[in-house]
């Protein structure tokens, strides 16, 4: 009997022990798996990863490639005299109400008149009010605007390509002697874009109020910019005599 007992115990022992060790491997077979899935994830993530890196350096190797050939292109093709340029037609963004209703009565320059007063008051179809936020922090702007009454502007519109102007202008303060053309202010341009600074005094819904404005009554706005001193002032700027008085 004893025997027999002490035999069955041992048998249950062993049983045991084989199941504990099965339900061990077993356990560890499991983590095993899970841990290889969740490492073949991660390996297939870096390999995606690392494809799109190389194809992100291929194109922007390509994208290099290209543009150092069409800038070759550019360095070796002949010079033509008569190149076509593009056109850029554009629509005013708002127009001036201004204290000046002729062109003749209209100052040449902003700092002449630091008391006049004008309105720009914007094309709502074209500008939401939101986008004048911030302006009014600003004590100044630059105004680029359209010399609209010009008499050559009809002809300038029909045909840029085709229009002529005087290469040459007569200067105010030097009794008639002429200069370049770009090395004055003379609305009668090529493309007759000015260019104004003034004082904002308020911003009231679609309207802009300013003041020292230069600018004729209708006169249409292309753009406006706030004035930013440390990159729109420029000390020790060069200016000829001759435009050192207004």
């Amino acid at each position: 009997m004893g025997y027999s007992t002490e035999s069955k115990w041992l048998t249950a022992t062993i049983t045991f022990a084989l199941a504990a060790l099965s339900a061990s491997t077993a356990f560890s077979l499991y983590f095993w798996k899970r841990k290889s899935r969740d490492l073949d994830s991660k390996i297939g993530e870096l390999e995606k990863s690392l494809k799109t890196s190389l194809d992100n350096c291929a194109a922007e190797r390509q994208g290099r490639i290209r543009a150092q050939q069409a800038l070759r292109k550019a360095l070796t093709q002949p010079k033509l005299d008569n190149v076509e340029l593009n056109s850029y037609p554009m629509a005013p963004i708002g127009v001036i109400q201004s204290c000046f209703s002729t062109r003749n009565g209209t100052p040449r320059q902003p700092v002449l008149v630091p008391l006049s007063r004008a309105c720009l008051i914007f094309n709502t179809a074209r500008v939401p009010p939101a986008s004048l936020e911030g302006l009014g922090e600003y004590s100044h702007c630059w105004v680029i605007y359209v010399f609209h009454q010009n008499t050559n502007l009809e002809k300038l519109w029909k045909d840029p390509t085709k229009s002529k102007f005087k290469a040459k202008v007569r200067v105010p303060t030097l009794n008639g002697e002429r200069k370049g053309l770009f090395a004055t202010r003379s609305p009668h341009r090529p493309s007759p874009i000015g260019l104004s600074v003034a004082k904002v005094e308020a911003v009231q819904g679609h309207m802009l109020l300013l003041s020292g404005v230069d600018l004729v009554d209708g006169t249409p706005v292309l753009d406006v910019k706030p004035y930013i001193p440390y990159c729109d002032s420029i000390q020790g700027a060069r200016v000829p005599k001759w435009r050192t008085v207004y």
